[in-house]
């Protein structure tokens, strides 16, 4: 089930523009100070930790905005300093900042007082379906009368609040080029520095580290077992073609059970429902946000993905781990959503377009070593096309661009 889409939130949006004109006139007379306030719309994670620790290591007094008692909870477990992003506390924490790091947009943190701050924007994937003004997609409103109209003031709004950033780093120059037609954004303010949310894939990451990380919240996981991620992608708002019937979910057991594996179903966080099985089974586990926030420090503990257009896809190759890719809706997404480049030199002609077809690629390859090592070969070759670092440095050279930007060193810095 759908929760959230383009046109509802746009619509919203109009309705803040008050909000924001007020909000506005309030950051032109208070001093921003050296504080750097993070957010990330995700959860405590992506990115948006690890600059954050590595800011804090450096001496930058830092501070984290929260949404919801989980993120208050989570921030806790991090030793993180923290206020809540809404109401007056976080509109005074967001103006007076220094330095704001959002991963989403700039709702990660207080939208109205975004003025006159330096803005990191971390992103949280690499562009695979068009994002940002590439996509009629980001621009929709309800269907009422000017709709035409309001939906041009979305996209000049949306073109004006993404020249708010001043550093929006990529992980390769092929990624550089889709963020800044995303965004809007020219005068070198996209950065080739690697993403800071997969140092942690590019170092070496044990793999006991990494179970510890999945089991603390789903469980045991039995010794042997093969670990597979379903990470379906977002539809704007309409329904997920790919979740299963019954039968299908019968026949997904099955195939669990004969090759001693365990499926997680992570949802997108906009978009949950609709994938739990009729029928109880430890082989089935959610695994959407609100169970864990950041899934990146656990891939290390899984042996496939399996997605549509999810931008991991590209992310797993680091650790040379097989992708399949399951995409009922490819040929009309493409024409509605779009993508960059074309699906199937992603895909290489290969994504299933039904349970069944991708089931039986996942008993060969869950079954045949030679499989295997094709699927992986191709895997890292994939993500070796978009990902120019792997040197696990990607939050240093982010921290170092920012630096050079302007922003002063903590006092007492060397």
């Amino acid at each position: 089930m759908a929760s959230f889409s383009f046109g509802t939130g746009n619509a919203a949006k109009l309705l803040r523009i008050p909000m924001y004109a007020v909000g506005r006139i309030g950051t032109f007379v208070i001093p921003r100070k050296q504080r750097w306030v993070f957010g990330c719309g995700a959860g405590i994670g992506d990115g948006a930790l690890a600059l954050q620790r590595y800011a804090a290591a450096q001496g930058h007094e830092t501070l984290w905005l929260t949404s919801s008692d989980r993120e208050d909870r989570e921030a806790r477990e991090h030793g993180l300093r923290f206020v809540r992003k809404g109401g007056l506390r976080g509109w005074w924490a967001t103006a007076r900042a220094g330095v704001l790091v959002v991963t989403h947009g700039l709702g990660d943190v207080n939208r109205y007082a975004i003025g006159g701050a330096f803005v990191v924007q971390l992103w949280h994937g690499i562009p695979l379906k068009r994002i940002g003004l590439d996509s009629s997609a980001t621009t929709q409103v309800p269907p009422v009368p000017g709709a035409a109209i309001l939906r041009r003031v979305v996209g000049i709004l949306y073109r004006a609040t993404a020249q708010r950033i001043q550093v929006l780093p990529a992980a390769s120059h092929r990624a550089r080029g889709r963020l800044e037609s995303a965004f809007g954004l020219g005068d070198g303010r996209v950065v080739v520095t690697g993403e800071p949310r997969v140092d942690v894939l590019s170092a070496e990451t044990a793999r006991s580290d990494a179970s510890a990380v999945l089991q603390s919240v789903v469980g045991e996981i039995p010794d042997g077992a093969r670990t597979i991620l379903y990470a379906p992608t977002w539809r704007d708002g309409a329904a997920d073609p790919a979740v299963p019937t019954a039968i299908q979910w019968v026949n997904i057991i099955r195939v669990l059970e004969e090759n001693n594996a365990i499926l997680f179903v992570r949802s997108h966080p906009l978009g949950e429902g609709g994938y739990a099985p009729p029928l109880p089974t430890k082989r089935v586990r959610a695994l959407g946000s609100r169970v864990l926030a950041d899934v990146t420090p656990a891939l290390a503990a899984v042996d496939v993905l399996v997605t549509d257009y999810s931008s991991l896809a590209y992310d797993v190759g680091l650790r040379r781990m097989p992708v399949l890719f399951l995409a009922p809706d490819a040929e009309e997404y493409a024409g509605t959503r779009g993508f960059y480049g074309r699906y199937e030199d992603v895909a290489q002609d290969e994504a299933a377009t039904d349970w069944t077809v991708l089931l039986e690629q996942l008993s060969a390859l869950l079954s045949d070593d030679s499989v295997w090592d094709q699927a992986s070969a191709r895997s890292a070759t994939l993500s070796a096309g978009v990902h120019q670092f792997r040197d696990g440095r990607n939050t240093e050279r982010v921290y170092r661009v920012i630096r050079a930007r302007g922003i002063s060193a903590p006092k007492g810095a060397a």
